[in-house]
């Protein structure tokens, strides 16, 4: 990017929530089912028909809101907001426009040189999703209207992004919490959550904002860091060249790298927004605004923090044990049965992980239960096991989900910590090796690795390896 400019990008991403109903009608809102079988009058605008709110939505919102340090308005009203496209059935949608439900947030997110950032939310507000244009076919397109109608929430950040790689964590951030607090599952495969970019470029130390092109069509956080670093080099070489940026919508198109012009867009759409007739405003009284408060978890900064502050873990171990709230629930089981706390963090971001990631598994998915992990490593800290025979151990309770102590006594692995029986193996194994022997009294200390290592194998890895270091070396002195 050249060092002149400064991006100005503002991010508007829509959340589905995890509602077992839509938000005006009583249908199913469950992915995957055959088009066009969850719907009714309702969600589909015939005549005579009336919605009425589903109050979870409700809730789920101004948990958010409450979660993005917002300002719940105690009214707010839904409009109709006006437009004709081929999977919108009522030629309008119901959302809020003047008067949302949560106005005036923040969220904070932490850079990679570690400086934080706090990035403003407008509001957040409450509407009905769309259908799908279904245009991949080898047909003409053809439109499902099981989506119409399911529960959004409408994300609207301030300007106060500057780069990619903020949007990207700002992203990863709203996801995060959603999950935290259970109400989208965050699945941007599966459209549950998406996001709209705008974007302008200015001269660094300038005020007023440039033109500003919205780019759509961006289906991973991944997609969005690279959409917008190509628009918002394009909007520089463009300036550079002397010619105009063209306010327009842009659909990313993620095989060619690039951003396709979809329409031009040099007014605001006039989308004729009214209050809508079939609905009353929407009202937070104390004891619903108390209950929801109450509902409120554990958030991931402040689970993080407690991480660091309970558990002495470095924040590198919280920040990853506290990236969803099913891992961290995982680790904090593990602590139910050892108290070792960064052992326990040792296991779960290098063997639990590895798994987890090559699997392509939710942790809630893992065969190994937390609690006999947790038993694993004290096996290990109680010197039943060695470390060696605990890896060797650990594919075994992948496979069985066994009780490692019951792993451990069919295999015989109990580990060697008599110390006149190590005693005679590493005499057995001294006597073996009197060039490796005569090395090590020469000055060459790496022979020692090699001797342990056949101790080790004479034991089939099951003496205790400080007590081998400790007795080979007391016998190598011996000999000096």
């Amino acid at each position: 990017m050249n060092d002149k400019y400064e991006a100005v990008i503002g991010l508007e991403v829509h959340a589905q929530l995890l509602t077992d109903t839509k938000i005006f009608c009583g249908c199913s809102t469950q992915f995957g089912s055959a088009p066009n079988t969850n719907v009714c009058p309702v969600c589909l605008g015939q005549p005579g028909v009336l919605p009425v709110l589903n109050k979870k939505v409700v809730e789920y919102t101004v948990l958010m809101g409450l979660a993005t340090n917002c300002r719940i308005n105690r009214k707010s009203i839904f409009a109709r907001k006006h437009y004709f496209y081929p999977d919108l059935p009522k030629n309008y949608q119901i959302s809020q426009y003047e008067e949302p439900i949560c106005e005036h947030g923040h969220i904070t997110v932490e850079l990679k040189d570690g400086t934080k950032k706090k990035i403003g939310i407008t509001r957040i507000h409450m509407e009905e999703d769309a259908g799908k244009s279904i245009h991949d076919q080898d047909f003409d397109t053809l439109i499902d209207l099981n989506r119409t109608g399911t529960p959004l929430m409408e994300i609207v950040s301030e300007p106060d992004i500057r780069t990619p790689e903020e949007a990207y964590l700002y992203l990863t951030k709203l996801k995060q919490i959603l999950t935290y607090l259970g109400i989208c599952d965050g699945n941007m495969e599966e459209g549950s959550l998406r996001c709209d970019a705008n974007i302008s470029v200015r001269l660094k130390g300038e005020t007023k904002f440039g033109k500003k092109t919205e780019v759509k069509n961006m289906n991973s956080f991944r997609n969005v860091e690279r959409a917008l670093a190509y628009e918002i080099e394009r909007q520089i070489d463009l300036l550079e060249d002397g010619k105009e940026v063209i306010q327009q919508t842009l659909l990313w198109d993620a095989d060619a790298n690039v951003a396709q012009p979809m329409r031009s867009k040099e007014e605001a759409h006039d989308y004729r927004y009214f209050p809508d007739p079939d609905l009353m405003p929407v009202v937070i009284e104390d004891e619903m605004l108390n209950d929801i408060k109450s509902r409120m978890p554990e958030l991931p900064d402040e689970k993080k923090n407690r991480f660091i502050e309970k558990f002495g873990l470095p924040a590198y171990d919280a920040d990853i044990l506290t990236s969803s709230r099913e891992l961290a629930d995982y680790y904090e089981k593990i602590l139910t049965v050892t108290n070792d706390y960064k052992s326990a963090s040792n296991w779960v971001m290098t063997e639990v992980l590895k798994v987890v990631n090559e699997e392509k598994i939710d942790i809630s998915d893992f065969p190994v239960s937390p609690e006999n992990l947790g038993k694993l490593i004290e096996l290990i800290n109680n010197n039943t096991i060695s470390g060696k025979i605990a890896k060797d151990i650990f594919p075994e309770m992948l496979k069985t989900n066994k009780d490692p102590e019951t792993i451990v006594k069919e295999k015989n692995l109990v580990q060697i910590t008599d110390t006149s029986a190590i005693e005679s193996i590493v005499e057995k194994v001294l006597s073996a090796n009197q060039k490796q022997v005569e090395e090590f009294l020469s000055g060459k200390e790496k022979v020692l690795g090699f001797l342990v290592g056949q101790i080790m194998r004479e034991t089939k890895g099951k003496a205790n390896p400080q007590i081998v270091n400790e007795i080979l070396r007391n016998k190598l002195n011996s000999l000096k």
